[in-house]
């Protein structure tokens, strides 16, 4: 489990479960390659990004060309790029009046959000929803889907 937040709660989860972790920085991350040893040493195939904000370097990219994934909490191409990301997203889709958001698991490239789309699911709403409401509908999808989609993915990429 590899974060760039020392006190993330996720890292104490893994460490229960007896998963190595790994805290990274900014300037580790963007002016040296040292994750790639990391990811080595640990013989790490694929990689699933979850809550990650940083844009991926492109040594990193290329060295996991489609074995990377993320997961957005709206309907790409929509509502996606640098900033859109969490409550942003779930506002701008409210502004704009839409009438269904969704979540998109993608592949990770050089830029934001614009991965090729390995799955996307959609819920209904209602101009009465609110950007809370929105945001818990698509984390209902978030729930459902992203386990079992990246599961389906690794199969895919072992067979």
């Amino acid at each position: 489990m590899v974060s760039n937040k020392a006190q993330a709660p996720v890292l104490d989860k893994a460490r229960a479960h007896q998963v190595a972790t790994h805290v990274i920085n900014r300037s580790s991350f963007y002016d040296t390659r040292d994750i790639l040893e990391v990811l080595s040493n640990h013989q790490i195939d694929l990689i699933v990004l979850a809550g990650f904000m940083w844009l991926i370097p492109s040594y990193l990219v290329e060295a996991y060309a489609g074995r990377m994934l993320n997961i957005h909490p709206a309907l790409l191409p929509a509502y996606g790029g640098k900033g859109m990301y969490g409550k942003h997203v779930h506002q701008a889709v409210h502004a704009a009046g839409e009438r269904k958001s969704g979540i998109t698991i993608h592949q990770v490239n050089e830029r934001y959000d614009e991965g090729a789309v390995v799955f996307q699911a959609s819920c209904d709403l209602s101009p009465e929803d609110t950007p809370e409401v929105i945001a818990r509908k698509v984390q209902l999808l978030e729930h459902q889907y992203f386990a079992p989609v990246v599961e389906q993915f690794m199969q895919e990429q072992i067979n």
